[in-house]
């Protein structure tokens, strides 16, 4: 059981690691905002990350995938809701006045997006259906790999996190602060658009 872990723990963090809408705002509201004031949003993701892992693991997505109009729809409110993240992102208020200005992302905020991420379907699907842990118990082994992709969700998107809140002690200048702030928002849109093609 502890070889097919490691196996299954070598395929889903690279897979799950790589940018995506989800890792990639994380990244940037940890840059616009600072890591302290994105926790909330940082529950949010993984909470909405753990939810797309159980419909995988329960099947609720095959049902939601045979519903092509509703899956259009579910599609065109993410973008939406994606690209206004990308806007607050961008025109967050640079590190002087940061303490006094914006709203801090919420829990909802990053609830909402992790359930909206296509890319989080994607990756978390194939390193789910593609692992068996336990032989001959599927009980047992959805529990194993819904705690094992637990454990990757947390320690990915926190990374992520910590990645950006660097880029904010650093962003000093506040024009530098927003160039930063920009860079994150078009490369959290360029995600979206790479997820949604290569879906």
């Amino acid at each position: 059981m502890a070889s097919h872990l490691i196996l299954l723990w070598l395929a889903a963090f690279p897979l799950m690691g790589s940018p995506g809408p989800a890792t990639m705002s994380l990244a940037a509201m940890g840059a616009a905002f600072g890591g302290r004031r994105s926790l909330y949003y940082l529950a949010g993701i993984i909470t909405g990350t753990f939810g797309v892992l159980v419909m995988i693991a329960t099947g609720v997505t095959g049902v939601i995938l045979a519903q092509p109009a509703l899956v259009t729809a579910i599609t065109i409110v993410a973008g939406a809701y994606i690209l206004y993240l990308a806007f607050r992102i961008a025109t967050a208020p640079v590190v002087s006045k940061r303490l006094t200005a914006a709203k801090a992302p919420s829990f909802y905020s990053g609830f909402i997006l992790a359930i909206a991420n296509p890319k989080a379907f994607a990756a978390i699907g194939a390193v789910y259906a593609g692992s068996t842990i336990v032989q001959n118990d599927l009980a047992l082994d959805a529990v194993v790999k819904i705690a094992a992709l637990t454990i990757v969700i947390i320690t990915v998107n926190s990374a992520w996190l910590f990645f950006g809140s660097v880029f904010s002690s650093l962003l000093t200048n506040p024009g530098t602060a927003r160039i930063a702030n920009v860079t994150f928002a078009v490369m959290l849109v360029g995600s979206v658009i790479l997820a949604l093609l290569s879906g």
